[in-house]
């Protein structure tokens, strides 16, 4: 079952730029920056849901692809569920297209799959069961 928001992923150039602006602009507080594999990463914690601020490290890495067709913005949103795989495993009895069948473990030790934006909308859908 869907609990709520988790967050919204922003596809950014420039992480640091991004960093200052919404710390700046915004008065909000902008976490340490993270990298898991070819991203690099800072959350802005949010009362109820957070924001994900995502730079890819590599010129073909997931979001440096996303940012050439898009442009910089909204990349993802992010559900959080009780129990992930039951969820990933009703969706796709409902015709809900998965790009991961099976969870993966994050870099903050959650489980998470994505759902295709084909099944949702065009929206990039992720699902993140907190340990």
């Amino acid at each position: 079952m869907i609990k709520k928001i988790s967050h919204i992923g922003l596809a950014v150039e420039d992480l640091e730029k991004a960093r200052v602006f919404f710390r700046e602009k915004f008065a909000l507080s902008v976490l340490e920056r993270e990298c898991f594999g070819e991203l690099l990463f800072s959350f802005i914690s949010l009362e109820g849901t957070d924001m994900e601020l995502l730079q890819s490290t590599t010129i073909d890495g997931q979001i440096a692809k996303f940012i050439e067709k898009k442009g910089q913005g909204i990349h993802h949103i992010a559900f959080e569920v009780d129990d992930i795989q039951p969820e990933l495993d009703r969706l796709k009895r409902k015709g809900v297209r998965l790009i991961n069948e099976m969870p993966y473990v994050n870099a903050h030790e959650d489980l998470v799959a994505f759902l295709h934006p084909k099944s949702t909308f065009g929206v990039l859908v992720e699902l993140i069961q907190k340990k």
